[in-house]
């Protein structure tokens, strides 16, 4: 494990992981992610070390929790601190799923249409909207990967995310004058234990 925790709880969740991402599909892999998530989280066991925890000043920290050495996923702590978020963004083409440890989270899912991503200026439709909280869980799979996330508190909340892979970068999607979004290229960082700059996102 990365994480610097001997509790049995974080070992179990490794241990679950390592069992979840060995289906043949993304779709499955996510609907067995989710299921040990929502059970590991909703035990109540506090199993996160308090580094983890602590958010950064300037965006949302992200802490990598665990990089399987085979590459399949990895899970990462996020942090959200009052008002913090992301703005709308893709996955590169990655699944994930994300689990609330603590506190709650407002994610706004989008469809993309008029356009190719990856050249135009697209537009986009707002989906839905969900204000999850603890031990309650997402899953995206891409081409239906488009969403920002908020935290809905004043006070921080955490998230649990497993990516099917190391997800090094991303795309956001800035609002146009003249209407529309435009894609940009966006590299993603950890947070230091110390709270240094997050993500670039």
């Amino acid at each position: 494990m990365t994480v610097h925790a001997q509790t049995s709880k974080a070992d179990e969740l490794i241990r679950r992981l390592d069992e979840a991402v060995s289906a043949p599909d993304d779709a499955t892999r996510c609907r067995n992610v989710k299921r040990v998530l929502i059970e590991v989280v909703s035990s109540g066991e506090q199993f996160i070390p308090a580094p983890y925890l602590e958010p950064a000043p300037d965006r949302y920290a992200r802490r990598l929790l665990h990089r399987d050495p085979g590459g399949r996923y990895t899970a990462l702590v996020l942090v959200w601190d009052k008002g913090q978020g992301t703005p709308l963004h893709d996955h590169a083409g990655m699944w994930c799923c994300e689990c609330v440890y603590r506190g709650r989270i407002r994610v706004t899912s989008f469809s993309v249409h008029g356009g190719d991503p990856e050249k135009d200026i697209v537009q986009f439709s707002k989906e839905t909207e969900v204000m999850a909280g603890i031990g309650e869980a997402g899953a995206l799979i891409p081409p239906f990967e488009y969403h920002k996330i908020e935290n809905a508190d004043p006070t921080p909340s955490v998230t649990i995310h497993v990516y099917g892979g190391e997800m090094t970068h991303c795309h956001v999607f800035n609002p146009v004058d003249a209407g529309g979004y435009r894609r940009e290229y966006r590299e993603l960082t950890y947070t230091s234990d110390a709270g240094a700059r997050g993500p670039l996102l």
